[in-house]
């Protein structure tokens, strides 16, 4: 895969977090910036990349910028998940490879899609253990009904419920099996909004990032809490 549109590297020192983006099918890096820019601000010593998908867009002629994960070319609910998982192998060697580049452990990596690059993402963290701490699914869809959850992954759903391409009940659906299976899980689902990528989606992405506390953190903190000696009262000792 190629990698474009490297929005931001920290001014000083090495970066601490690294957010790989994935553009939706048809589109480019480019297409991606908008929400960079926002991680970018929030976090400025974050490494931000968008990346374009490994092959053209098949739907398009002569579009050299278009690009496709995989193709939907007659694609159904029985053919996707084949798709899906055909494409996973270069796009969790490529997160595994940029990882390495910039000496990111897997906590300490965000995977944020759009639409097609929601589904990747989605899917790789299901395929891939410990890939990424977390994923921002903007627009996106599971392949298939998880049957496990990410292992340590945050999983975050954002969708519009105006969303005709990809209806926002794909999303809820796909909260509603992470949470039944354990899983760490948020979904924003906001009125008015299309399959797009809308400035109102992007605001609820950062509020989660900075708000909500995985259940790794909490295990950890509870598992360093010092055990405070108390009394026994009379009631508990009988």
């Amino acid at each position: 895969m190629n990698t474009s549109a490297l929005v931001h590297l920290p001014e000083q020192g090495p970066p601490e977090l690294l957010y790989l983006l994935f553009h939706g099918v048809g589109a480019s890096a480019v297409h991606m910036v908008p929400l960079a820019r926002r991680l970018a601000q929030e976090y400025p010593q974050a490494a931000v990349l968008c990346l374009d998908a490994p092959e053209a867009y098949d739907a398009v002629i002569g579009d050299t910028t278009a690009r496709q994960w995989f193709s939907i070319r007659r694609v159904d609910e029985l053919n996707r998940p084949g798709r899906v998982e055909a494409a996973l192998p270069a796009f969790i060697a490529t997160i595994r490879a940029l990882q390495a580049r910039f000496g990111m452990p897997w906590e300490r990596t965000a995977l944020a899609g759009f639409s097609q690059g929601a589904v990747m993402a989605l899917e790789a963290v299901q395929a891939e253990p410990l890939l990424a701490g977390r994923v921002l699914a903007f627009s996106g869809r599971h392949a298939r009904a998880p049957t496990h959850v990410p292992t340590d992954t945050t999983v975050h759903l954002f969708h519009g419920i105006a969303d005709t391409v990809i209806p926002a009940a794909a999303a809820i659906d796909s909260a509603q099996t992470l949470v039944a299976l354990g899983g760490d899980v948020t979904a924003d689902v906001l009125p008015g909004i299309a399959h797009e990528l809308h400035p109102a989606l992007m605001d609820k992405a950062i509020e989660q990032l900075r708000s909500f506390v995985p259940k790794k953190v909490w295990r950890q903190a509870m598992s360093e809490a010092p055990v405070l000696p108390r009394a026994a009262s009379s009631t508990e000792l009988g």
